[in-house]
């Protein structure tokens, strides 16, 4: 039964409909590509109901998409979509990108396709692109894998994508997130001494106790802090949920990684970065000190801290508090990013927390 499609595909016709169709919103940015190296800046989005509808920007996926090399792309409705997406990079970049794709995958009439997207110029697929067979039917999408080479270095690595049903409580996801080890025995089973990164749309923060049979096989997130799902509120981000784990003994397990908080760095709001864009901002790493592609500054994109700042950071952080259940979260406890922003109170102490009448979390540290 074939399990994918590949396509390496300049659709002309198609190009030429992207550059005519009006935009959604001005992109204002000169980019310039950074010297090459051997290095990979590669990257997870879910780019919400990719292909659906008419209000895709096509050109700003083009630009945020171009940061990077390589794309695992969760959510993608149509092939349509996907093709716009792969000649919008193609046009903001002056390159060649490759793609593969899954068949639609879903139990009930919600179906999703899975792709991976990359510069033919610094990646080549090798082989093994597949859709988990999912023996004991737990995965409402079964994840989807394939094998890559980085053409300047040699290394060859393996990508796998998955987007977690989200359901309608927490413990609906985790079934899956806990068969997610045994995913991992089965990856290394078919990509025998490769790395293997698994990417995506977890719907579930990294510090929960449903990860820990992936983490008992030594399996770390790159992505322990910040959040990657939009606010409704402008500068405001919700839940860690996008992510990228790897072997903790593996060589990107010391990979820098990061979030791109695009709609600042398209200069539009969160409801228009929402509609015409994505629900999620992309995350990616990157391997062999390598840099985000594109002329933009530091302060555009996040990169995950180093233990020091990030434990300065959390000390300076305010704590949140649920106006509803009086509940109080300090920046280190799991639930912190959680809180609904309507539901939000900030405190600058815990003094001043408890005479409002809050308590503490009974899941912090």
């Amino acid at each position: 039964m074939k399990t994918f499609l590949f396509g390496r595909w300049l659709a002309s016709g198609l190009l030429v409909v992207c550059l005519l169709a009006a935009l959604v919103f001005p992109v204002s940015y000169v980019w310039a590509q950074t010297p090459d190296g051997q290095g990979l800046v590669i990257a997870s989005w879910n780019i919400e109901r990719l292909g659906h509808g008419q209000n895709k920007d096509y050109e700003a996926l083009g630009q945020i998409g171009q940061l990077f090399d390589f794309i695992a792309v969760q959510e993608a409705m149509t092939v349509e979509g996907l093709y716009r997406f792969q000649a919008a990079l193609q046009e903001a970049t002056g390159e060649t990108w490759g793609m593969m794709y899954s068949h639609r995958i879903g139990r009930s009439t919600y179906k999703e396709k899975y792709a991976f997207v990359w510069r033919e110029s610094r990646i080549d697929y090798l082989d093994g692109a597949v859709v988990y067979l999912d023996p004991g039917d737990l995965f409402a999408r079964e994840p989807y894998s394939a094998r890559f080479k980085n053409l300047s270095s040699g290394d060859e690595f393996a990508v796998a994508t998955v987007h977690i049903v989200y359901g309608r409580r927490i413990s609906d996801r985790t079934e899956e997130i806990e068969e997610l080890a045994r995913y991992w025995d089965w990856l290394h089973q078919i990509y025998p001494g490769t790395p293997v990164l698994l990417m995506g749309d977890f719907n579930l923060q990294p510090l929960h106790a449903a990860w820990q049979p992936l983490r008992d096989k030594g399996v770390v997130p790159l992505i322990v802090e910040g959040a990657t799902t939009l606010s409704a509120v402008d500068g405001r981000f919700a839940n860690l949920y996008d992510n990228i784990w790897v072997a903790e003994s593996g060589p990107y397990a010391s990979s820098p990684a990061g979030i791109v908080e695009f709609p600042a760095l398209l200069g539009v709001t969160h409801e228009a970065a929402r509609r015409h864009v994505s629900d999620h901002t992309p995350i990616y790493l990157l391997s062999h000190q390598a840099g985000l592609r594109g002329n933009i500054q530091a302060d555009d994109f996040k990169v995950q801290p180093s233990a020091e700042e990030s434990s300065a950071q959390k000390a300076s952080d305010p704590l949140i508090g649920n106006r509803r259940s009086k509940i109080l979260h300090r920046p280190d406890c799991p639930s912190y990013s959680r809180v609904g922003e309507a539901n939000r109170v900030y405190f600058d102490t815990l003094e001043e927390a408890q005479d409002a009448g809050y308590r503490l979390a009974g899941n912090c540290p």
